[in-house]
């Protein structure tokens, strides 16, 4: 059986099935990754080991631990090895004696060590056969680790009346330091360091392996079920240059770096690991690459690079918050760390809770060091930080992103409470980076496409990404098809910290997410009419959301689709979904609700109706208004389309003062447009020649500009005056954007080069400008478009090249 799914995965289409996500969770959990990478630009390669630390699941079997609890103390019920109160995590990583090191001139040589390991199919019927997902990756051995002999390890046994047999040794001593408390974690993550260096146990063969498109699987000689196989391995591995989990381009300096995608298949092509979002983990990482390069990684230390005789640096970071492989982030370039001017002022929001006591729920998650428990965590509005960027816009970053930064993070503070982690470094990466950002634990990433015109942009994704580490990172989605639990969640509350970091008042927040919400709308109602039907629903798997096979192995709707990742149903859907939710609670105690949800939930992964039973039961009076489960199912979460409350509730934006302002404004263009059409004489004087214009701000002017695209004609004469009286070459990349559709539409060739400007440095945001052009059926603009990809298409992100090459090929 599980040869012909093997099979029958290996054959999907990339264009329109499902990603699979392969790992048989529910026999085996890898509960610690210890990473050692060297990263290899010459070959455009990241090779090492990674050791994995594992423990039966749920669904394992119990009857064959070998003897495995013959001592005098229950394994669930451990003595401390040493009494200290939680405090910040700040371990430093450093290569244990006699271990051997993984750099560039070793790892080579370390993939061909060892024997042979015997075919993969025999024992195929009798053994048990761990899955991990795992694609574009060369793996050349996997072998068990002795980790009875690491001296250190014994001290786990200290209570024991009697040693634990030879044969289960292992076994004990891998239970006793995954059940390590919290308090202990300095220790437990030493403890993983000196493992992940110990040799194979004497006489030990290497496993067999075997993999496949999607998989990578492995089996021990005569081990039958999850109990018996080996609690540490290491898989000595090297990535593929064509890996979709890694990016290697150069930056806008033209010098080569590597960064981890995030999707379409997350980390299953950087290392073997467990992709289901229950598979969640801790890790420590050491990556070794060229003095010169500066690498930044999802961990909880500021890594300080260890300098080494050969040109080459050593970097070492840690989590010891449990999350889904899928979250973990690396990024290797020369990268350069922007400065803050001296003296700038950070405002103090009034907000949430400043200290675990004022909660009303305690943690309730697995054990690790949580900040939600620590005092000073809560009076840490804005949590240490770190910007970095090719060092041709240092001059922007330091202009734009750096100042904000701070205001973002305490905005976010006073609204949504402590910050789940204890730090953040943002990184602005290549231009073909694929969207506006991306956040990961302790690490953002930021388009260059924030960076132009007024900070407006760049504030309002900074919060996006801030919010994330909420919804998405310290709470998760338990299924990955319900996209909506992060990024609906991180679009709602982007205005909610954007208005508070301009310092708005009540009035002037209530107009500026008025028109922020009829911009979505009008967004969300072109995308429905052109995407199809399967992909616009928020809970594609509905009642079987959440569920798995039995191996705990399960499916991604639509993960592998190229035109989901530019799609934005899962963020306007959700958005609109919570303000819904919002109407009938009220703003500020829905923000409340929020508050308790992120204490309650906080490092855990959640359903659709995690949240939405805990909002019903905590209002109690919403019921009785008529908001029920299943109506929100039918309504919002597994159909398509546009719910009825969503079209009467935009009416009423339309009436707002700014959407009004811009309304008068149209009205004024198209005037002054129909009176300078061809064959319209003039005299001087006219006074249809001389309009005042209002100013406006930026998402006005979008919004401007989206409605003069209704207009069937505009003269070459009339967009010159539209560009000079908003300054639109000068505007941020959304006002660009728009002014670029209205240069297609209308040919006016004038123009051209700001299109072509647009397509080169906005490469996350000009996807689809590149169907306008063609469309158009104009010669000189599909020359355009070509011209653009040419020069764009070795560093395009692979969806987006995907798209566009079908749209211009």
């Amino acid at each position: 059986m599980a040869e012909i799914q093997s099979a029958v995965e290996s054959d999907l289409d990339p264009n329109k099935d499902d990603l699979p996500l392969r790992a048989n969770t529910n026999h085996m959990l890898v509960r610690h990754y210890v990473l050692d990478l060297a990263v290899h630009f010459e070959s455009k390669t990241i090779g090492g080991s990674i050791v994995l630390f594992l423990e039966p699941g749920k669904g394992a079997e119990s009857t064959e631990i070998p003897d495995s609890a013959p001592l005098g103390a229950s394994t669930t019920s451990l003595p401390p090895l040493c009494e200290q109160p939680k405090q910040e995590p700040q371990l430093q990583l450093h290569p244990q004696p006699g271990a051997t090191e993984v750099t560039a001139e070793t790892c080579a040589h370390k993939h061909v060590e060892g024997t042979e390991a015997r075919p993969w199919e025999e024992g195929a019927s009798e053994e048990f056969t761990l899955v991990l997902d795992c694609c574009d990756l060369s793996v050349s051995k996997v072998e068990e680790v002795d980790v009875a002999s690491v001296p250190a390890m014994r001290a786990l046994l200290g209570d024991c009346e009697q040693p634990p047999q030879a044969r289960c040794l292992s076994f004990t001593l891998v239970e006793r330091l995954l059940a390590l408390s919290s308090s202990c974690w300095r220790e437990q993550h030493d403890l993983y360091l000196q493992c992940s260096t110990a040799p194979c146990p004497e006489g030990a063969a290497p496993l067999s392996f075997h993999t496949d498109r999607w998989s990578l699987q492995l089996r021990k000689r005569g081990v039958g079920s999850p109990s018996g196989f080996p609690r540490v391995l290491r898989i000595w591995y090297e990535t593929k240059p064509e890996g979709a989990s890694v990016r290697w381009t150069d930056t806008q300096d033209g010098r080569c770096c590597v960064y981890t995608m995030g999707s379409p298949i997350n980390n299953r092509a950087l290392f073997p690991c467990q992709e289901p979002p229950v598979a969640m983990s801790t890790w420590q990482a050491t990556v070794v690459a060229p003095a010169e390069y500066t690498v930044l990684l999802s961990g909880e230390n500021r890594a300080v690079p260890v300098q080494k005789e050969s040109g080459l640096s050593r970097w070492a970071y840690y989590v010891t918050m449990p999350m889904p492989a899928s979250t973990f982030t690396l990024a290797v370039g020369q990268w350069h760390e922007a400065r803050a001017k001296s003296g700038t002022a950070v405002p103090e929001f009034q907000g949430a809770p400043d200290g675990p006591a004022q909660t009303q729920s305690v943690c309730s998650h697995v054990d690790y060091p949580c900040r939600f428990a620590l005092t000073p965590a809560w009076r840490e509005a804005v949590i240490p930080h770190r910007v970095f960027s090719p060092a041709c816009l240092l001059p922007q970053v330091e202009a734009v992103v750096v100042p904000h930064l701070p205001a973002c993070l305490a905005a976010a503070h006073a609204v949504l409470g402590v910050h789940p982690f204890s730090h953040l470094d943002v990184l602005l990466v290549p231009s073909g980076f694929s969207s506006l950002g991306m956040a990961s634990p302790h690490v953002v990433f930021l388009s260059q496409s924030v960076l132009a015109g007024p900070p407006h942009l760049c504030g309002a994704r900074l919060c996006h990404e801030i919010a994330h580490a909420w919804f998405g990172l310290a709470i998760g989605a338990r299924d990955w098809t319900e996209e909506w639990i992060s990024e609906g969640f991180a679009t709602y509350l982007e205005d909610v910290l954007w208005a508070k970091v301009q310092q708005l008042s009540h009035r002037q927040e209530e107009d500026q997410l008025h028109l922020r919400a009829l911009l979505r709308w009008r967004r969300l109602h072109d995308e429905l009419q052109n995407s199809e039907q399967e992909l616009q629903i928020l809970r594609p798997h509905k009642e079987s959301t959440g569920a798995v096979a039995e191996s705990g192995a399960s499916t991604v709707k639509h993960g592998l689709n190229p035109e989901k990742p530019f799609m934005q149903v899962h963020y306007l859907k959700g958005y609109f979904l919570l303000k819904f939710l919002a109407s009938f609670t009220g703003h500020e105690q829905f923000l409340a609700f929020l508050r308790l949800f992120v204490s309650t939930y906080h490092g855990q992964l959640v359903l659709s109706q995690d949240f939405l039973r805990m909002l019903l039961d905590h209002f109690p009076d919403v019921k009785r208004r008529g908001l029920a489960l299943e109506g929100i199912y039918a309504d919002w979460l597994d159909a398509p389309g546009i719910p009825k409350w969503l079209t009467e509730e935009s009416a009423a934006w339309i009436q707002s003062p700014l959407v009004a302002e811009v309304q008068q404004e149209v009205t004024k263009w198209i005037h002054f447009s129909r009176g300078h059409g061809k064959g319209t004489k003039r005299k001087r004087g006219d006074p249809s020649l001389k309009v005042n214009f209002k100013e406006m701000g930026p998402e006005q002017t979008v919004l401007l500009l989206e409605m003069l695209l209704e207009e069937e004609k505009m003269s070459a004469g009339v967009l010159q005056t539209l560009e000079r009286t908003y300054n639109l070459r000068t505007q941020d990349a959304e006002v660009k954007h728009r002014w670029c559709e209205l240069v297609v539409k209308h040919k006016h060739s004038a123009a051209y080069k700001d299109v072509e400007d647009f397509l080169i440095d906005n490469q996350a945001m000009g996807v689809y400008l590149y169907g306008e052009l063609m469309l158009q059926e104009d010669s000189g603009q599909q020359a355009l478009a070509r011209r653009c990809f040419s020069r764009t298409q070795e560093h395009m992100d692979p969806a987006a090249l995907a798209v566009v090459s079908e749209m211009i090929l």
